[in-house]
């Protein structure tokens, strides 16, 4: 879930309460990211993605941030109900993390225990978008290399299967994997409490410059990229390997596979 923050976290805006901002979560376009977080939201929640106000989105635009809020049925979020950050205004100080300052805050809810979280992901990877979900298949996938003595419990692996053409190769690298690749996603241990996960999530990223999303042990996963397109396919393509390696053990054959390439004859 992404509950609501400790209480030691500041919500202060930087505007009157009487205006709150509002003008930065107004807009009639689609693409403005205060209407594309609740669309995004109520598609995810019809994958199962988001249930029970679990899960969550933000999205980047140049030096603001804007998010998802806790509590809310993701469903029926509203561009309302959407928090806006500076992200350049954002402490640095692992000690001061938690003083976060806001530019909007909505009165009626709280600030997501995701968002330092995501906020990773827009500093250590210049990210554009990330996504937060609770796919059953995820989690799925933890437990099975949890209880797999022959598997690396702290990193997923599956090659020569098509979708793996859905993810990048890196950050700041061209091009996407290929079919014979072997796409890696790290695992880390869940927390009792969202944003303990912070430190774990960039060791994670550290660990494995190239990965675009980080798997959660029984809890789900973040998925990142350059912008919203980037980010929703690779979640999407994920979620399908994730199904497809639930599926893959139950009938006794491996994610890792040596297949010989198969060339044209013809030129």
């Amino acid at each position: 879930m992404c509950p609501p923050p400790s209480t030691t976290e500041v919500t202060t805006s930087t505007s009157p309460s009487t205006e709150n901002n509002d003008h930065l979560v107004t807009s009639s376009d689609p693409n403005h990211p205060a209407n594309l977080i609740p669309s995004l939201c109520a598609k995810f929640w019809h994958l199962g993605w988001v249930t029970g106000t679990g899960g969550g989105c933000s999205i980047r635009s140049d030096d603001l941030v804007y998010l998802a809020p806790s509590g809310v049925q993701k469903e029926l979020m509203k561009p309302s109900d959407i928090y806006v950050l500076s992200l350049s205004s954002q402490p640095t100080d692992p000690e001061e993390r938690k003083q976060r300052v806001y530019l909007r805050s909505p009165p009626q809810y709280k600030p997501s225990q995701c968002t330092p979280l995501f906020l990773a992901a827009f500093t250590k990877r210049n990210a554009g978008c990330c996504i937060h979900t609770h796919s059953h298949w995820a989690v799925l996938v933890t437990l099975i290399l949890e209880s797999t003595p022959s598997l690396n419990s702290k990193l997923f692996e599956i090659n020569n299967i098509e979708q793996i053409k859905g993810f990048g190769k890196g950050h700041g690298k061209v091009g996407n994997l290929g079919y014979h690749d072997t796409l890696r996603i790290p695992v880390i241990e869940n927390t009792a409490h969202e944003e303990d996960l912070t430190e774990f999530l960039e060791e994670a990223m550290d660990q494995y410059p190239d990965t675009y999303a980080v798997l959660v042990r029984r809890h789900g996963v973040y998925v990142w990229g350059d912008n919203v397109h980037k980010a929703k396919t690779m979640c999407e393509s994920l979620d399908y390997l994730f199904q497809l390696a639930v599926e893959m053990k139950q009938l006794g054959l491996p994610w890792i596979t040596d297949i010989e390439p198969t060339l044209p004859t013809r030129k």
